[in-house]
């Protein structure tokens, strides 16, 4: 029987040799001689909000006890919004609520700390459910606790209905004072509905300050397969702690033991942020994965003050005052960051501390004079948006209930340059020698088209050709943007200000909020339209210091049990781009074909000039290899047939085989359905690449249907 691989590599052998087509084939020049500048590898980059993100290992929620612990049914999640935050487990008595209170004369950590009163016959305390725990598995934890009295409490790890399906950690006598006690245990079966308890049992009460339980194989508090493939993954450069989070983050909330480090009332989110994951943990994720570290700052209801204490704090010497700080935390020589956001969408009303633009500027200026001052070396990104961005979100928030309570404007989209919408150009223009780069954000529905005469989002009912340039013609629109503002300021030429695209995805919407999400028409729609603005990005490396997609970290595959099981396609979209094409020269891509405009209006969710390559229907991206020994070449057929295309290669000849990995719809994706309460949208289940070897370096191909191709071969 022939193998899968065998009948991959004979399709595309066959696909190699001529053959006759319905149609002409694509023609597609490569000319090594035109080249631009190496592909920046801070493109491939990954977003972590809030501060403590999932691929923290901690498994109890609120461990520091931020809420109230009762039985008392929990209130509904506030409807409207990209409210995502919020409680997913919660403690809960054992035996009645009135054994358990909150002690708030007292606390260890917060505003209270649980108080447990318990009697000799019957144990009260805590327990959380809902923990999922694997056969085998180590755990590892501790917890802090102080009584009087005579109390004998027991920690334990649940994972079935039986009396003996538990481990349990016995504390025999606690002290008056707050102590640690650490825990170890090992589960004896697979469960995604395990629980942990504290209980006590004697005369008096106990108090508990904080408790943590983790896999025992964590790396620095971080889970270790995550690590592992995210480092595989590529991560050029990491974005922490937000996002709309830092608008109302503290960053010294995050510094220090982390049990001490208070649990806050997360307002971005309206959820609980436990200050686990802070400066410290950052740069040490950083470091395992080998990734740039880039930090926003609070420009919300945060003060320039702070923000060049976090420098210093960072960066500072040993010897200056926020330096002997960290030094004290256990981390003496500086990080040396050089990448700093200067907040985060503060022309939006939906961030803390939003205000107008006329008054802005001055703000930005303060932080970065007062940063700079702390250390020249730094690298500032402003939080700037052109006015297709100002527009696009007024249609979002108003149309499909993103931010609740948007006021009416009379104005009609697209917002004009150099109006009150236009806070890229009033930054440039009051606030350019404080920037470096501009930092700018760009989301989309690839099903949906904004109407310019009804002034909302409508159903596009367009191909999936269409679909997937949504998001990569809104990276044209930016540079299209760029050239307005150099016909009124032709003084920015000097300036070398380039762009950060520090947030990026595609969403999946209904025109009606209370509409159910709409199915996907095509299991490649995100993968495809996550490629095109790579190529995007690529063609304009000159100008591009790096991009965050926002859901670089949430491209692996997880399991039933919150383990990460592999690559979803985005993620190797993200991969076999970066393996290839970071540090990269890009060469000319010439055509006869020229893109099409699709459906949409200009200067809100369409450019002027359609993004891609003159290659229609496919979009081609090639470049040479930093050491100039490879061609590396990547396509994208967009369409749901095949197409062929033939290659000119010219200012450099082939040589050698050529090697082909190639991304196509899953076979079974359409029998595949997500998780309870999950959005089929750029989610599924690990998927693989497939990878072959042809005779020599191609010149006629034909790809197939919805499909991303990069072949890779040696040039002299």
């Amino acid at each position: 029987m022939m193998s899968v691989r065998m009948k991959f590599a004979v399709a595309v052998l066959a696909a190699w040799m001529p053959a006759a087509a319905a149609a002409p084939p694509v023609e597609v020049t490569i000319d090594a001689a035109l080249r631009a500048e190496p592909i920046s590898r801070l493109v491939f980059g990954g977003f972590m909000e809030p501060a403590t993100t999932r691929v923290w290992a901690e498994m109890l929620y609120d461990r520091k006890f931020f809420y109230e612990i009762n039985s008392k049914p929990q209130p509904a999640a506030p409807a409207g919004g990209f409210g995502r935050r919020g409680p997913l487990r919660r403690w809960v008595p054992v035996g009645p609520d009135e054994f358990v209170s909150m002690d708030a004369k007292n606390p260890y950590v917060g505003e209270w700390s649980p108080l447990i009163r318990v009697e000799p016959a019957r144990p009260h305390g805590i327990s959380q459910s809902g923990i999922a725990l694997r056969a085998g598995r180590a755990y590892s934890g501790r917890v802090v606790l102080a009584g009087g009295g005579n109390v004998k409490v027991e920690i334990s790890l649940v994972w079935g209905p039986k009396p003996n399906d538990r481990q349990t950690v016995k504390i025999e006598k606690l002290g008056s004072s707050f102590a640690k006690y650490p825990l170890k245990f090992t589960a004896n079966a697979d469960t995604a509905d395990g629980r942990f308890e504290i209980t006590g049992a004697g005369e008096g009460a106990f108090r508990i300050g904080a408790v943590s339980l983790m896999p025992a194989d964590n790396i620095s508090g971080f889970k270790a397969e995550m690590v592992r493939l995210l480092r595989e993954l590529g991560i050029g450069i990491a974005r922490w702690p937000g996002g709309n989070f830092v608008s109302a983050y503290d960053w010294r909330d995050g510094i220090g033991e982390h049990d001490k480090r208070p649990p806050r009332r997360e307002l971005a989110w309206n959820g609980m942020e436990p200050n686990d994951m802070g400066i410290d943990d950052f740069m040490t994720f950083c470091r395992l994965l080998g990734a740039e570290p880039y930090i926003a700052v609070n420009t919300g209801l945060g003060d320039a003050h702070s923000a060049a204490e976090e420098v210093e704090y960072v960066n500072g010497p040993a010897t200056s005052r926020m330096g002997q700080v960290r030094a004290a935390n256990g981390h003496r020589a500086p990080y040396g960051v050089k990448i700093w956001g200067i907040g985060n969408e503060m022309y939006g009303p939906w961030q803390w501390g939003h205000m107008q633009i006329t008054q802005y500027p001055e703000k930005h200026n303060l932080f970065v004079k007062a940063m700079r001052k702390v250390d020249p070396a730094i690298k500032v990104i402003a939080s700037s948006a052109t006015p297709e961005e100002l527009s696009w979100t007024y249609i979002e928030n108003r149309q499909l209930g993103t931010f609740p309570g948007r006021e009416t404007v009379t104005d009609k989209v697209p917002f004009a340059f150099f109006s009150k919408y236009d806070w890229t150009g009033a930054l440039l223009t009051h606030s350019a020698d404080y920037i470096d780069y501009l930092g700018e954000h760009f989301y989309g529905y690839p099903n949906l088209a904004i109407d310019a005469e009804k002034q909302q989002f409508v159903e596009a009912n367009d191909p999936l050709c269409d679909r997937v340039r949504r998001m990569s013609n809104k990276v044209q629109m930016k540079f299209e943007a760029w050239e307005e503002y150099l016909k009124k300021m032709p003084w920015l030429r000097g300036k070398n200000i380039k762009f950060a695209f520090d947030e990026w995805a595609a969403r999946n919407r209904p025109v009606n909020p209370a509409s159910a999400v709409p199915a996907t028409i095509n299991p490649m729609l995100t993968p495809l339209t996550n490629a095109l603005v790579y190529h995007e990005f690529f063609r304009h490396s000159d100008m591009v210091a790096l991009a965050v997609h926002t859901g670089g970290m949430g491209t692996l595959a997880i399991d039933s049990y919150g383990d990460p099981s592999g690559f979803r396609m985005e993620g190797l979209v993200m991969k076999v781009l970066h393996d290839h094409f970071a540090g990269a020269l890009p060469v000319a891509v010439k055509g006869s074909s020229p893109q099409r405009a699709i459906k949409g209006t200009v200067w809100v969710d369409t450019p002027v000039r359609p993004s891609g390559s003159p290659t229609y229907p496919l979009d081609v991206f090639a470049a040479l290899s930093a050491d100039r020994k490879k061609m590396v070449i990547s396509v994208v057929n967009p369409t749901e047939s095949a197409q062929d295309c033939v290659f000119h290669l010219t200012g450099v000849q082939a040589a050698g085989p050529a090697r082909l990995r190639q991304l196509i719809p899953p076979a079974d994706a359409a029998a595949w359905t997500p998780p309870p309460g999950r959005s089929p949208f750029g989610f599924g289940p690990p998927a693989k690449m497939a990878e072959t070897t042809l005779p020599e370096a191609p010149r006629r191909m034909s790809l197939p249907p919805a499909s991303l191709s990069v072949y890779e071969f040696e040039v002299r």
